[in-house]
């Protein structure tokens, strides 16, 4: 029997990655113009000043990490008591729905800042259905011994999509408002059907569903509590991202402050995606082997630097290549941590460990996208930045102290003993 050298060469995971790719590049391009309309209206039709409009801006990302915080631990249940494939098709049919309603919301000019908070919101549900299903079927269609190069090859699917979606979706934005979203409907029709023509998943344990829902979302946090390198791992990504990020204020440096309209904002979304994406295409051919740990510690500490660098900068070339070095320093710490999660953790906690570090992830995207707007409230969009990018490194330099473990990570090997509790 030939072994395959690449994920590349094993069909099911062919599908998972174009359901990736198709899903994040309507998404990302979807959530990207929803923010220059949601701004541009907040400015033009409701007369808000600079910081008033940042301010409402914030709340998009809280809006759309309410649903998130509260269904992601029921989806990681579901990842690992149903069909990961069907789990995760229901929820990129709300989607669906929700670019249809954006469509015709922009068509009709309802120009209603709560309309579109509630479509955020059920958007972020849609996402808190998929993600722990899709995020746990990658390890199910790769033998162990690829999964790092799987994480590198699923987040080019990601960042790809990150880098196209936003730059196609600004243009096609500046000619015809509606169009970016009829798109979206297209392509996440597409990943839906991708995602449920995957034909190799295991069979779902009978003992999962014989166990109570509540026991089984109980035993997932407890897990990860318990397990001091995972919860170190996590909780990174959540202060150091809630904290440094710079995206949810990218509309307010596009039209206010480098002034370079929606063209340029969908290239400010793409820039970080292009490091991303180089890194990643790297690391699916040469992963990192060695000082694993601290390596993803380093990667952190030159996000913040670049955020910082962002922050201050009033040259669009100059931003774009501080967003590009962002994106690789924060490829090389999600790869890392990713792979790092992936394999210390068991399959039938799969579905619950992602859906807790998708929490953490919505948590730092979300919640920073929050935090960003009322920080440039307090100090302007410039000094929002700043601070984020220097409370990021705070936080990296800390969480080595706080957790050895992390900087004590010398490969992807498991750094525990896996421990036999109840599913």
């Amino acid at each position: 029997m030939n072994v395959p050298d690449s994920p590349l060469r094993i069909p099911d995971f062919r599908r998972f990655w174009l359901a990736r790719f198709s899903a994040t590049l309507a998404t990302t391009g979807m959530v990207v113009i929803l923010g220059y309309q949601f701004y541009d209206i907040a400015r033009m039709d409701y007369g808000l000043s600079i910081s008033e409009a940042a301010l409402r801006l914030g709340g998009l990302g809280l809006v759309q990490f309410i649903p998130l915080l509260l269904l992601t631990p029921f989806s990681g249940v579901m990842a690992d008591r149903f069909d990961r494939r069907r789990v995760a098709a229901l929820g990129m049919l709300l989607d669906v729905f929700i670019a249809a309603a954006l469509g015709l919301v922009t068509v009709l000019k309802v120009h209603s800042l709560e309309l579109l908070y509630v479509l955020a919101a059920l958007h972020g549900a849609g996402r808190a259905i998929i993600s722990p299903s899709l995020s746990a079927i990658a390890p199910n269609v790769v033998p162990p011994n690829l999964i790092p190069r799987a994480i590198a090859l699923n987040s080019i699917a990601w960042q790809s999509g990150s880098i196209i979606g936003p730059a196609l979706f600004g243009f096609l934005y500046a000619g015809s408002q509606a169009l970016p979203y009829w798109i979206s409907v297209v392509l996440i029709l597409a990943a839906s059907f991708s995602v449920n023509a995957i034909r190799t998943l295991p069979p779902v344990p009978p003992e999962a569903r014989r166990t109570h829902p509540v026991r089984q979302m109980i035993d997932g946090f407890r897990y990860v509590w318990n397990e001091r390198f995972l919860l170190g791992c996590i909780t990174l990504d959540l202060f150091a991202v809630l904290l440094g990020g710079a995206t949810a204020l990218l509309p307010v440096f596009a039209r206010d402050i480098l002034h370079v309209g929606p063209e340029g904002l969908g290239q400010l979304r793409a820039a970080p995606a292009v490091g991303a994406a180089l890194v990643a295409l790297m690391l699916s051919f040469r992963p990192l082997e060695r000082n694993v740990g601290v390596k993803m510690l380093i990667a952190v500490v030159v996000y913040g630097a670049a955020t910082i660098g962002f922050g201050l900068s009033r040259w669009f070339p100059l931003s774009l290549l501080l967003l590009f070095v962002l994106g690789a320093a924060d490829m090389v710490s999600v790869f890392v941590r990713g792979s790092l999660v992936q394999l210390n953790t068991p399959d039938d906690r799969r579905g619950r460990v992602s859906a807790i570090s998708g929490v953490a992830i919505s948590a730092s995207n979300e919640l920073g996208e929050m935090q960003s707007g009322l920080a440039a409230a307090l100090l302007g969009a410039t000094g929002a930045v700043v601070f984020g990018g220097a409370a990021a490194i705070f936080i990296t330099l800390l969480w080595a102290v706080v957790f050895p473990e992390l900087p004590r990570a010398r490969t992807f090997a498991p750094q525990f003993r896996q421990r036999e509790t109840p599913t």
